[in-house]
């Protein structure tokens, strides 16, 4: 076999120290090299401008073969330098000649050469590798999160969006919209005082069962629901003393509003709350049926004066403190609802929660009772249920939507509105709750954003590095093709290859 054709297999981490064990390298290579770097430097300050030799100083470390091909380059733009002798007078042909003679001596330039491919193959390229990765990784990190937090606004935004509908409101100026939407009130609790008389076959099965249990013991059941499904929505004065009040003058409601809102301090003005029941004839012109038997009352030993001609007794500004009622004019029945009397019976909180359990009590008794007729039924034997006040299934079912249709004065919005209107801190914890989902809506909103430019800036960075790696591993690969083939010269043209090289990257 001929030696010339068995190849010289080197790998790529022992390649220096073979070129130093086959003396092609001295050990002490590395002192030397010094003043060949400086050297370079220096000539690199004075260049001409030519385009190949810009490529091969930009994004690389000059060595040895590229010392070649500047040499090359400087034959044709130093030409006119050159004398009969064929050297050049041009200094910046000498500096270059001068390095190449540095790096020839004891095959300096060889032993740099593989210190540069064995540095980009072990830590440059890989490095940059690595460092594309991770701006990758960063990159559908950021993504990831950037998509997550768009979800998060779009559900905070959308809770936001909710509570303002379940509210009624817009949600621009949330406290103003609420404080704006209590004049609604009065008109939604008439229209549900009306719309409560299908509940009264309800009560009177209740009552008529309670009768038939108890008998002649039997209370009153639900008394209060009984009265609002005949009478209405009516004040609580005239629940309480069965007549109309003269006036109505209900306990004013403060609620601050905040600047952008319209300033602090605001009272909030829901019109004129008098209720007028009609015309009612002077005091005068009442006939309290009295006639001439004023004169026959022993009023005591009181002095009269002797010009008094028949008595006055004013009883005007009678007041009934405990009551809340007073009595504006002699002989003058009802009187003026203030405080809690002058609200109506769904806007006082007691009666409204005495309403609503009452409510639920006969919900509950319904279902019962349509439990037992149907069990009664399904069973077929005689029991005392049979016996007791009873309807069709049908009826019951009846009463029971009737009773569900009145829930309606139980439904988020009409108790949210309600405890606004009767606590003013109420209204200030319901705004900041939802003034707390919109700031974290906005939140989100700039961290989604936040992730996104995190994101841009990420793949520009990977997207720069790129072409860094391409270059390297160009330069790499010519480096590596330049020292086999200098290697291979040394042993009369013998293939060379340095293995884990480039090639396996």
């Amino acid at each position: 076999m001929d030696e010339s054709n068995i190849p010289i297999d080197i790998n790529i981490g022992k390649l220096q120290d073979w070129l130093v064990s086959r003396r092609h390298v001295s050990k002490e290579w590395q002192k030397n090299v010094l003043p060949v770097r400086e050297k370079i430097n220096n000539a690199i300050q004075d260049m001409p401008v030519h385009n190949d030799i810009a490529a091969l100083l930009s994004g690389s470390y000059i060595n040895y073969f590229h010392c070649l091909k500047i040499i090359e380059i400087l034959k044709e733009t130093e030409a006119d330098t050159k004398n009969l002798f064929g050297r050049y007078g041009s200094q910046r042909m000498k500096d270059w000649q001068d390095i190449l003679k540095c790096y020839e001596k004891e095959n300096l330039y060889l032993a740099e050469a593989a210190q540069m491919l064995v540095r980009n193959i072990s830590y440059e390229i890989p490095g940059l590798k690595k460092q594309i990765a991770k701006e990758e990784q960063i990159q559908a990190e950021c993504e990831k999160k950037h998509t997550d937090l768009l979800k998060n606004e779009a559900s905070a935004k959308s809770d936001f969006l909710s509570s303002c509908k379940q509210l009624g409101i817009k949600g621009d100026k949330i406290k103003r919209e609420l404080v704006e939407r209590l004049q609604e009130l009065p008109e939604i609790y008439d229209k549900i005082g009306k719309s409560l008389s299908p509940l009264r076959p309800g009560i009177e099965l209740y009552s008529a069962f309670t009768k038939y249990i108890l008998g002649e013991k039997a209370p009153e059941m639900l008394p209060l629901l009984l009265y609002v499904v005949e009478h209405g929505n009516t004040t609580v004065y005239e629940w309480a003393y069965g007549e109309p009040p003269l006036g109505v003058e209900p306990d004013p409601i403060h609620i601050e509003l905040e600047d952008d809102e319209g300033g602090a301090g605001d009272q909030i003005d829901f019109g004129d709350n008098t209720i007028d029941f009609g015309s009612i004839d002077a005091p005068g012109d009442i006939d309290f049926g009295v006639g001439d038997a004023v004169a026959d009352i022993d009023w005591g030993n009181i002095d009269v004066a002797p010009d008094d001609v028949g008595l006055s007794v004013d009883v005007a500004a009678i007041s009934l403190e405990e009551s809340g009622i007073v009595v504006e004019e002699q002989g003058v029945g009802g009187g003026v609802a203030r405080g809690r009397d002058a609200l109506t019976l769904l806007d006082n909180p007691s009666t409204r929660n005495q309403i609503l359990d009452q409510l639920v009590e006969l919900e509950s008794f319904l279902k019962m009772r349509q439990y037992e007729t149907q069990v009664s039924a399904e069973s077929g034997n005689f029991t005392l249920v049979q016996q007791l006040p009873s309807e069709s299934g049908a009826a019951l079912a009846a009463m029971l939507t009737a009773v569900r249709d009145a829930a309606a004065l139980a439904a988020p919005e009409l108790a949210h509105l309600h405890n606004v209107k009767h606590s003013p801190r109420y209204v200030d914890v319901l705004t900041a709750q939802l003034q707390q989902k919109l700031s974290l809506s906005g939140k989100l909103s700039q961290a989604a954003a936040q992730q996104a430019a995190r994101s841009a800036a990420a793949a520009a960075r990977a997207e720069a590095l790129r072409p860094m790696l391409v270059r390297l591993v160009a330069r790499t690969k010519e480096l590596q093709a330049d020292i086999e083939s200098d290697i291979s010269k040394k042993y009369k043209g013998r293939p060379v290859n340095i293995i884990g090289g480039v090639k396996f990257l």
